[in-house]
């Protein structure tokens, strides 16, 4: 459907021979009455309009201003023999989405209406999905309208308000923080303290004062006593992110606060209770490191007693349109920027891309692209290097995947697939069983026999 035209110019000349130059591509309607162009906007609905800034006894800005109270969406763009910076600034200021001077070149117009135009639509679609973000699929900022996700939402509803011990597993960048943190404050232990430890950032040696404290003389340097994680946690949450990472004499530590609900502080016989939640998160295969015994089994059981599996946002790219608006509009906060959103062109490209971070690489190459933008919208040139020039090489044709495995045995193939899944998957064996459609047990077997 072709868009709408309004012109308003009080030299009907104009108003002709503008008429006809748009009337193939546009609907046009053209008025020399500032007052019926005024009503005809209430009557119907035009996409632009063009206006003359002097109109008579008539103030352009002030039409301008008249259009933008009958709908805030319509892009206007101001014409005038008049031009100056200073009521070019105002006319901008005031709505306009910009201003040509007469005569109109009309190769310039064409250009700039298309360009209005494109401006209006993914202003609408920001607009658009703000309010559905806002509606239905930002849960205490875990932003997403996938099934995927959906279903984490389920399972945050589900355990926020049990004590139950919950491990988050995904790969670095999806989110696990956010869902720790969502459980944690969605619940009834929203009022009190969420503690967070990175067990694989401190090192080993420090890992376990963090945790528990310590007693006034207990090392050289211990000049006070000082109270740990758990502590500060108590009757709230604490998140140990990457617990597979935690070394395996203090996970026997850890293991006995689980099971005793009290803790000791470094340097201290004393017993201290302890009523607290604890939610692990890991982007390791945990049930396979009890395998190869660098997890305590036991210590597994008791972390997780319930899972939730963050999909890598690879798998759920339905949900990019709504991180692009989220992430745009907190960095137009953060930078002070005014970014309408992406190019069409942009938008195929960051929908192409594998994001090896996740939510996280999307976020810095979103920030980085808009610190670069010198317009409304993100362009292809403002995207970094690694992400303008990547081909997706999964998208290159069966033929190319088919040739690649001619001459191959069955076994050969079945090798290929499975270490490529494994790949895709981080390591981690459930899930890339889960892809396979295959047991763990399966899966453990296959690994063996290829030597993987």
């Amino acid at each position: 459907m072709n868009k709408s035209i309004l012109i308003i110019d009080d030299e009907l000349g104009i108003c002709t021979s503008l008429s006809i130059a748009l009337e193939d591509e546009y609907n046009v309607e053209a008025y020399t009455s500032p007052a019926e162009g005024l009503k005809a906007a209430k009557e119907e609905y035009f996409n632009a309009c063009l206006l003359d800034l002097r109109l008579g006894e008539y103030n352009g800005l002030d039409v301008l201003c008249e259009l933008k109270d009958i709908d805030k969406n319509i892009v206007v763009i101001i014409m005038t023999a008049y031009g100056s910076i200073d009521t070019s600034v105002e006319a901008i200021k005031k709505g306009a989405y910009t201003y040509l001077t007469k005569p109109l070149n009309l190769n310039e117009l064409y250009i700039t209406i298309e360009q209005a135009l494109e401006f209006q639509r993914l202003n609408e679609r920001v607009e658009y999905l703000s309010k559905e973000l806002e509606n239905k699929y930002d849960y205490h900022g875990i932003i997403g309208r996938s099934q995927a996700m959906k279903s984490v939402f389920k399972m945050i509803e589900k355990l926020k308000d049990v004590d139950t011990n919950v491990v988050v597993i995904g790969e670095s960048g999806t989110g696990k923080e956010l869902v720790a943190r969502a459980i944690h404050f969605s619940g009834r232990r929203r009022n009190e303290r969420f503690e967070e430890v990175n067990c694989a950032a401190i090192p080993e040696g420090l890992l376990e004062e963090e945790l528990f404290g310590h007693k006034k003389g207990t090392f050289t340097g211990a000049v006070e006593d000082r109270l740990g994680k758990f502590e500060y946690a108590n009757n709230g949450t604490i998140f140990l992110d990457e617990i597979g990472d935690m070394p395996l004499a203090l996970q026997s530590k850890l293991l006995r606060v689980l099971q005793q609900k009290e803790y000791s502080p470094l340097g201290s016989n004393e017993k201290r209770k302890l009523n607290i939640r604890i939610i692990s998160a890991t982007n390791r295969d945990l049930k396979s490191m009890v395998e190869e015994e660098k997890f305590r089994q036991d210590l597994y059981f008791r972390l997780n007693v319930m899972e939730i599996s963050i999909p890598p946002l690879r798998e759920r790219k339905q949900d990019l349109p709504l991180l692009f608006i989220h992430f745009i509009d907190k960095f137009n906060n953060e930078l002070e920027k005014n970014i309408k959103g992406v190019s069409k062109e942009v938008e195929r490209k960051l929908l192409n891309y594998n994001y090896p971070g996740n939510v996280r690489e999307l976020a810095n190459i979103l920030e980085s692209s808009m610190v670069l933008s010198n317009n409304d919208i993100i362009e292809i040139n403002d995207l970094p290097d690694e992400v303008r020039l990547y081909k997706n090489e999964h998208n290159t044709g069966s033929a190319v995947f088919s040739e690649n495995l001619a001459g191959l045995t069955l076994k050969e193939v079945e090798k290929h697939v499975i270490k490529a899944s494994l790949i895709k998957n981080g390591g981690n064996r459930r899930m890339t069983a889960k892809v396979l459609g295959i047991s763990e047990k399966g899966l453990r077997n296959k690994i063996n026999l290829y030597k993987l």
